[in-house]
């Protein structure tokens, strides 16, 4: 029976796979999440069944979140039922009033059962994609048990983010332009990675630097300095230590992320760190003095050394120059979002309640396209938009209500705790909400498999921060843990 150490290795395996096939937003990619989120899931279960397992204390402590989840998929799979014509006529006569002009279109009399989604086979692979993201939430809360675990979870993320960093700014600087090994066809001189969008690797980058702006907050502080050879020591160890390498590291996401030239990515990144970062210290007691250096040289010298070398002034051009219609890409038409997005309330008003069905925005948007829109929208710039008229205001308010509880125990571990790493962790988090709020408003992050599946797993890192044991907790327990397996190999011998 696998332990809960190879199915936590297990889900850091597929949090760091998921964004290299452009984001996992590929027909034959995202499946790859969705089997293997469900096969660790089975495991662990299959092992708490057999009674090698037992519920820790995060998953206990994030039943609300749970509940939430375990609506939002009762919510999809009603949109996929079939039910009768008259039901589905008082519960959305917007869906009813569709499937009677598809089988009018068809020359064909309406169905004896009919479905809430106006194209259920879309919905349906958007229930497996929230199965998956599903997976991940519990996968989390059940295996990142232990600080070690924890901080493995956090370092995950801060290579893959920076190796998403590397690659997408030599692509940029050096010329080349490739993606997921396939020469890139639209975002030419903006970094994109291995996604297909620069406003999605911008949106991935703020999810591994949350993770990496919390690790470095862990590791700050530190013991006091009395002398001129203990400073000298402790410069030296700056220099050479952990820290050094996790700033480089961060230094390096931040380059990328003004490469991009994603003028919300970036916009997001500042004002968040500035909003969550007054936040933690006032919430943080007795917060080092080094932190409050680190989130200021985050916003300072990002903005005055990186970007002054990389172009966050080209970023900062491109947010002034904005207009109602500019181009978003090489290859694509010029923008009309805001027309999109009053075109999309007025879908949404149409299917209020229980949303035209996961995954059809794009089947249904068109209906509701004016002659000023060009181009093909696939999804709404706007994520709290896309929820409302896929799954209306319940799905939106599900999905609301689940980061609201995440960032509520992220706020509550960093006033009432004081181990370092779990206050990282959960600086992170709070982040990473934040980040993603904001930048949100518009595009389509959560829209991304790589990236909705990396934001739920640091979700899930909220409730863990807060039932994780300290340092000084887990030391006893290790020891009373050896000593009873002593205890047990010497009455086997």
């Amino acid at each position: 029976m696998p332990s809960t150490n190879s199915i936590f290795y297990g889900l850091l395996a597929l949090l760091a796979w998921a964004p290299l096939p452009l984001g996992s937003n590929r027909a034959w990619a995202w499946p790859i999440l969705a089997i293997g989120g469900g096969l660790l899931a089975m495991l662990w279960l299959a092992g708490y069944l057999r009674g090698h397992l037992e519920l820790p204390a995060a998953f206990r402590r994030a039943r609300w979140a749970l509940a939430a989840g375990v609506l939002w998929l009762l919510l999809l799979g009603l949109q996929l039922a079939p039910l009768p014509p008259g039901w589905v006529l008082a519960l959305s006569p917007a869906a009813h009033e569709a499937h009677t002009l598809v089988a009018a279109a068809m020359g064909r009399p309406l169905a004896a059962t009919l479905t809430l989604s106006v194209d259920p086979h879309a919905t349906r692979d958007f229930w497996f994609k929230s199965a998956a993201y599903g997976c991940a939430f519990c996968l989390t809360l059940l295996t990142v048990d232990t600080r070690r675990r924890t901080e493995l979870l956090l370092k995950t993320l801060v290579i893959s983010g920076t190796l998403q960093a590397i690659y997408a700014s030599v692509m940029v600087l050096s010329g080349l332009e490739y993606g997921f090994f396939i020469k890139k066809l639209i975002g030419h001189g903006t970094a994109t990675g291995t996604f297909v969008n620069r406003n999605h690797l911008a949106g991935y980058l703020n999810l591994c630097l949350a993770a990496g702006i919390g690790l470095m907050i862990a590791k700050l502080g530190g013991e006091a300095v009395y002398s001129w050879r203990q400073r000298l020591r402790s410069i030296v160890r700056l220099l050479l230590g952990e820290k050094t390498r996790l700033r480089i590291y961060l230094i390096v996401m931040v380059i990328a992320l003004v490469l991009t030239r994603s003028r919300m990515g970036n916009t997001a990144f500042f004002a968040g760190t500035l909003i969550v970062g007054a936040i933690g210290l006032l919430l943080m007691r007795n917060a080092p003095r080094s932190t409050m250096l680190f989130l200021t040289s985050l916003v300072v010298l990002d903005i005055l050394i990186v970007g002054t070398w990389f172009g966050v002034d080209q970023v900062a051009k491109r947010i002034q120059q904005t207009e109602v219609s500019t181009t978003t890409d090489n290859l694509l038409p010029a923008e009309h979002r805001d027309e999109v997005d009053q075109l999309a309330l007025k879908y949404a008003g149409d299917y209020w309640l229980t949303g035209s069905g996961g995954g059809t925005f794009y089947v249904t948007f068109p209906a509701y396209s004016s002659s000023g829109v060009t181009g093909f929208y696939d999804h709404a710039h706007n994520d709290y938009l896309q929820l409302l008229t896929e799954t209306g205001v319940i799905g939106l308010g599900l999905c609301v209500l689940i980061a609201g509880l995440a960032a509520w125990q992220a706020l509550r571990v960093l006033r009432r705790r004081h181990d370092p790493l779990m206050r990282g962790a959960a600086f992170g988090v709070a982040l990473a909400i934040c980040w993603l709020a904001i930048h949100s408003t518009v595009d389509f992050n959560m829209q991304i498999p790589a990236n909705a599946f990396t934001l739920t797993v640091l979700l899930a890192l909220a409730w863990v921060a807060a039932s994780v044991r300290s340092k000084a907790q887990e030391a006893p327990q290790g020891v009373a843990e050896r000593s009873s397996r002593r205890q047990t190999r010497s009455g086997r011998l």
